[in-house]
């Protein structure tokens, strides 16, 4: 760890804890940062704010005051969920006080190089199987996972040495709060329309995105979906060397599918039927994290070694089980319309789908193709269910049932089924009508799965 100066005895307010936050700070006290601590959750619940209380960090609990601006800070650290809009960064940007995120924080202390993944959807598989494919044969360091991905860059950018990398995932909320963040590789596995909520605009929300190249020169390199031509205009953005990937062939400059084979600059590697993991989609995360490993000079037996064995990452079209003929599969994360889009075209048997949740004024006649051509059967709950239901019917799909949620979803789903089917929780909403994140939505159907196998005897 780089033991930076610029931070010794300077006011810096962190807004927000959770895990990012958390790290943040002590990170920042470790730097001699005279630290002040802001959440809203109330002290006797805050276990991290006791936690940093305890090693004699300043905490202020249960609120978020305006008026806290008062104290002359002369940084805030933002935890990413935060809007723009709440009232304490609104004063902060009125007054000037600069913002920064946590993986920028992380970045002016890390020692190891970073590769930098940002995407609507694809984000964390791509950034695991990266990770995976760098870790293999390795002689000298290791690579690990940062960011999105649930472990705080602060947090591993204390322990990393120039020997190891840093595969960090950066979602949109977190990339608005870098300044000189600058990752040797960049990839971006896509971009649809999501966060509107936060960012306003798509406009916006793409303008997050790219920020991920802004410091990026001549010896880097941004990886890029080359499949849509606004992803590759916005190529263009980047000081860096393009290396495009392509699940429809369209280059050979990078990585891409060619007679049924994962190429890379005229040399195939393997069979594209040999991927584990279902889906295009994960077709194009595995040639995403393909070109960065070429790029980082692994060799094609351990690109393929990964590809053949990465069974996915949890509630991510995550294989749960097969029992008696059907397979369950929990893509909780497919958080909108895109990603169930995806799923559902990786599979050839007839799928029974879960779906539903956060009504966030999106229709889904979008999905209405892929229903027609994969679902025979549609289990829906939360805001959405009645709109997705409208989509069901305008699919022809004669069996739709609303429920009250995944859990009563389960077993109704397994009788509606039969041996050779799937039996999929793709959601294409955001889980926050009913759970608290996609997670605990997932983690029920994973539980839901095995209290149905359990009562009805495994067979």
């Amino acid at each position: 760890m780089k033991l930076i100066t610029k931070y010794q005895n300077k006011k810096v307010l962190v807004l927000g804890l959770a895990k990012s936050g958390f790290h943040a700070a002590k990170l920042l006290a470790r730097l001699g940062a005279l630290v002040t601590v802001n959440d809203q959750k109330k002290f006797a619940q805050n276990s991290e704010a006791q936690s940093l209380l305890a090693e004699g960090i300043r905490v202020i609990t249960g609120s978020q005051p305006v008026a806290l601006l008062d104290e002359d800070f002369e940084l805030m650290v933002k935890n990413p969920g935060i809007p723009y809009s709440n009232p304490v960064v609104k004063k902060a940007l009125a007054i000037g006080l600069p913002i920064i995120t946590e993986p920028e924080l992380a970045y002016e202390v890390s020692e190891a190089p970073l590769i930098g993944v940002t995407g609507t959807n694809g984000k964390t598989t791509t950034t695991t199987m990266i990770s995976l494919m760098l870790n293999q044969q390795r002689t000298k360091g290791r690579s690990y996972v940062a960011g999105n991905i649930g472990v705080p860059a602060t947090q591993v950018a204390q322990k990393v040495t120039p020997d190891d990398v840093m595969v960090t995932e950066l979602s949109s909320f977190m990339l608005l709060g870098i300044t000189t963040l600058r990752p040797h590789i960049a990839v971006l596995t896509n971009i649809y329309t999501a966060h509107i909520d936060y960012h306003g605009s798509r406009e916006n929300y793409v303008k997050a995105k790219m920020r991920l190249v802004m410091n990026q020169t001549k010896s880097d390199y941004f990886v890029v979906n080359w499949d849509n031509p606004e992803w590759r205009q916005l190529s263009q953005q980047t000081q860096a060397q393009v290396v495009p990937f392509s699940r429809q062939g369209l280059t050979t400059a990078g990585a891409y599918v060619k007679d049924g084979q994962f190429c890379f600059r005229g040399e195939s590697l393997m069979p594209v039927d040999q991927l584990k993991v279902p889906g295009e989609h994960n077709v194009e995360n595995a040639l995403a994290a393909l070109a960065v490993a070429k790029l980082e000079g692994k060799s094609n037996a351990a690109i393929c070694e990964v590809l053949r064995t990465f069974s996915g990452v949890k509630h991510r079209l995550q294989f749960v089980t097969e029992w008696q003929g059907r397979r369950f599969y929990n893509d909780s994360k497919a958080t909108d319309i895109e990603a169930t889009e995806m799923a559902l075209k990786g599979f050839k048997a007839p799928v029974i789908l879960l779906a539903g949740g956060l009504d966030r004024g999106f229709k889904f006649d979008r999905l209405v193709p892929a229903l027609k051509a994969h679902v025979k059967s549609l289990l829906l709950f939360g805001e959405t269910a009645e709109l997705l239901k409208q989509a069901g019917e305008a699919a022809g799909i004669k069996d739709i049932k609303i429920v009250k949620n995944v859990a009563e979803a389960i077993p109704l789903a397994y009788a509606q089924s039969q041996s050779g089917d799937v039996i999929l929780l793709s959601p294409a909403n955001a889980s926050w009508d009913q759970y608290p994140n996609f997670e605990v939505r997932g983690q029920i159907f994973i539980d839901g799965v095995t209290d149905l196998i359990k009562r009805n005897g495994a067979k």
